[in-house]
């Protein structure tokens, strides 16, 4: 789709709904496990499967990782909330309803802060985020002529949080669900897997004229689980609305799902409205009430957030917001780069330089998590440590670095075993300088005549000659001393 020209004279209208898998050890309201992957109907017992007769019982602790997230948000956290039933017919639903909250949600009225592309902040309300139970799974993969029903995560606790529609662009929206899923990672209520479906979104999106007050009508994508989708679908859906409305036509409310081998949307069904659910409260399950103590007993459990965390290693390390926030990203690279400082204070700009850049660039590489133990922050701290005391370059230092990766050795050990240790002897950088100088004679009479870019021909020359080893500001002054004819 073109017509980029166009887009000035639409306003893009967008609202997220997140789905966050609760990182319990059971589900929400039976007792069988959520671990992903165990072979299909191997998780679901006699609740799960909707058996008459059976009753759901509430899963404590995805209360209280609610409770977390709602405090986390600043929002309001209900004394009393209501468990629902949501009605419909699919066939990975055995029940026939869906156990959500839907009139008294748990958490309201919050909000949560993204930093924009130019640096500026914005506030994204978010409307709710209730409790509920995911339903099955259909398969089709190997099964040809027939659907497969796995009931695994048919109860698995999820906390669906709606944004109020308060994002213009793909690119907020990105930046809010990247916001999102590091707060429930820090938080550790959702282990934030996107390829296992632990954390997805629905996307609204609608477009209206500039200056327009009331809303377009809306279409929901569903079940986005990466960020590179999200942008895309939207984009796209953005670019269909304006297509549709400029020729004269009308943009349906409707579902569409995102197909990502080709880049578009497409129609799903037609949107369904509350009423068509016919939600009423669950009789089998009484209302959950929570007292202040409870409440506060859960706000004392809170993590350093990463907005505070991010002002404070600004503020304490002297880091840009930018590096802040970087490091600040997720949880673990935040305390590897805490680790790294307490072992190697010296100098706290150039460990986030190296955390954020070659050593993400390694895990990155081979898919590896920073917690996973390849590197470890003392090893790291021991590399720093080398640079700031001079015993190798900023350049050895990376190729240090590459042969750490590879074997698990440590830089001392790597420095030794290479004969990589930095010269730094006055006498010797002279000498090297000096022979250099015999053996370049029509370079040398070009740089005292004027050519001042020779110089870089000759720092070349005198590292060639150590190896790499010379201590670069300490060759740099040597030498425009003695190139000066001092």
């Amino acid at each position: 789709m073109s017509g980029a020209g166009r887009e000035t004279a639409w306003e893009t209208v967008i609202g997220l709904e997140i789905h966050a898998q609760l990182a319990t050890q059971s589900k929400i309201f039976s007792g069988s496990a959520t671990t992903y992957g165990a072979a299909p109907n191997a998780q679901a017992n006699l609740v799960d499967l909707g058996y008459p007769g059976v009753l759901p019982v509430l899963n404590a602790a995805a209360v209280r990782m609610a409770v977390k997230l709602g405090l986390a948000l600043d929002a309001k956290i209900a004394a009393r909330s209501v468990f629902a039933r949501k009605n419909y017919f699919y066939p990975d639903l055995p029940k026939g309803y869906q156990i959500s909250q839907y009139e008294l949600p748990i958490v309201a009225q919050g909000q949560l802060t993204i930093v924009l592309e130019d640096g500026t902040y914005k506030r994204i309300g978010v409307t709710r985020a209730h409790l509920e139970e995911d339903a099955g799974k259909s398969l089709h993969e190997g099964l040809p002529g027939v659907t497969g029903i796995d009931l695994n995560r048919a109860g698995t606790p999820l906390v669906e949080i709606v944004s109020e529609p308060e994002m213009r662009s793909a690119r907020e929206a990105v930046a809010y669900m990247k916001k999102m899923h590091t707060l429930v990672r820090y938080l550790e209520i959702c282990d934030g897997n996107m390829q296992e479906g632990s954390f997805r979104c629905d996307a609204n999106v609608s477009v209206r004229r500039v200056g327009e007050t009331k809303f377009g009508t809306r279409a929901e994508i569903k079940n986005l689980n990466s960020f590179r989708f999200v942008e895309r679908a939207i984009n796209y859906e953005v670019q269909r609305q304006i297509e549709l409305l400029e020729s004269g036509g009308k943009v349906v409310q409707e579902t569409r799902l995102y197909d990502p081998d080709k880049g578009e949307t497409r129609s799903m069904r037609s949107k369904e409205e509350a009423n068509d659910y016919r939600y009423f409260p669950d009789p089998d399950l009484l209302p959950v009430e929570l007292d202040t103590a409870f409440i506060e007993s859960v706000r004392a459990e809170l993590p350093e957030l990463p907005d505070a965390r991010s002002a404070r290693l600004a503020g304490q390390y002297g880091l840009s917001a930018y590096d802040a926030g970087v490091l600040t990203a997720s949880r673990e690279l935040a305390d590897y780069y805490e680790e790294t400082v307490r072992l190697a204070p010296q100098d706290p700009k150039l460990a986030a330089n190296w955390v954020m850049g070659e050593l993400s660039a390694a895990l990155n590489r081979d898919n590896l998590a920073v917690d996973s133990g390849r590197l470890p922050a003392a090893r790291l701290a021991g590399l720093l440590t080398r640079i700031t005391d001079q015993t190798i370059s900023g350049k050895i230092a990376k190729e240090v670095f590459e042969a750490m990766w590879a074997d698990g050795a440590s830089a001392d050990e790597i420095i030794s075993a290479r004969g990589l240790k930095q010269i730094t002897d006055t006498s010797a950088i002279e000498r090297v300088i000096d022979e250099v100088m015999a053996k370049s004679p029509a370079q040398l009479a070009d740089y005292r005549a004027g050519k001042d870019k020779l110089f870089g021909f000759f720092v070349g020359q005198v590292m060639k000659a150590t190896g790499g080893k010379a201590n670069p500001a300490q060759l740099n002054e040597l030498l425009r001393r003695k190139l000066g004819g001092g």
